[in-house]
């Protein structure tokens, strides 16, 4: 359970500090945690960003005051962290639909966001299968982009772009073949984040394979460090079977386990069979401690 309750006490220390500058750095202090690994961890339990959070129960608090207090509209824009009240008035009308004016006059109904509470239920009818292995340093190669930190709907939509255009121009093809056997198949990477990374809320996906050889040309390299890891069977065709394996690991699987993320890159990784198939078998590595 201790992997709950430190996401938990992440989302307190959020509710606790809702009217300051607080920064995913602070958050993530709170759960013991990278930056990153919150923000993707918050992401796939919630689906929704730290930063969506956060601006709607702003903006669910703010509706609640409009309706019961007689604080000056512009005085509750600066409380709830907007520069401007025009900056107010344009999230209050995306999340809401109407202006805090209207609001005030009892106009329209307010859209709430209620503080978030993580919950574990135990699902036995849906076991997941997992196995530990240890593995030395391996190099890994292919290619990489940017994708944002804190935009979820970027990388729903970015990532498997990515993957469309490398299995499209013959790169994940050329990976299959260049694989070493030290891990098989072909790897979905988060990459570390470096501090410029971090300052741009940006972070590295790589499409890669296991390859202990010299870089072919146009392509990248990545050390991946030694580790113990937490290798888990993802059964189903994409992107679906690996979305929702992913949230049964944070939600399930590792407060049963015990486990703790090691702080370094995960990957998925794929094999050459058909991403359509009922029957498709891929991995989820995560390094632990």
């Amino acid at each position: 359970m201790a992997w709950v309750e430190s996401i938990q006490r992440a989302i307190e220390y959020m509710e606790e500090n809702m009217l300051e500058d607080i920064t995913i750095e602070s958050i993530a202090k709170q759960a013991n945690v990278s930056p990153f690994h919150f923000q993707r961890t918050f992401s796939v339990l919630t689906e929704c960003t730290v930063g969506d959070y956060i601006r709607r129960r702003r903006l669910t608090l703010v509706g609640k005051e409009l309706l019961t207090t007689d604080a000056k509209i512009i005085d509750l824009a600066y409380k709830y962290g907007y520069d401007t009240p025009e900056a107010f008035s344009k999230a209050f009308r995306r999340q809401h639909g109407f202006n805090p004016s209207e609001a005030r006059k009892h106009k329209g109904k307010l859209q709430s966001y209620n503080r978030l509470m993580i919950q574990v239920t135990l699902k036995g009818a849906e076991p997941m299968k997992y196995s530990v292995v240890e593995k030395g340093e391996f190099q890994i190669i292919g290619v990489k982009r940017e994708f944002s930190s804190v935009g979820e709907d970027e990388n729903v939509a970015g990532i498997p772009e990515f993957w469309e255009e490398v299995n499209g121009n013959g790169t994940s093809e050329l990976l299959f073949q260049l694989n070493d056997g030290v891990v098989k198949g072909v790897l979905g990477v988060c990459g570390e984040v470096s501090e410029e990374q971090k300052k741009a809320n940006v972070f590295e996906y790589w499409v890669a394979t296991s390859h202990a050889g010299k870089v072919p040309e146009g392509m990248a390299s990545l050390k991946l460090p030694a580790s113990k890891w937490a290798v888990f069977e993802v059964h189903g065709p994409m992107p679906t079977a690996m979305q929702n394996a992913w949230k049964q690991i944070f939600s399930e699987s590792f407060t049963s386990t015990g486990y703790e993320h090691a702080g370094t890159p995960e990957f998925e990784l794929y094999t050459e069979e058909d991403p359509n198939s009922p029957d498709l078998y891929s991995e989820i590595w995560i390094p632990i401690k």
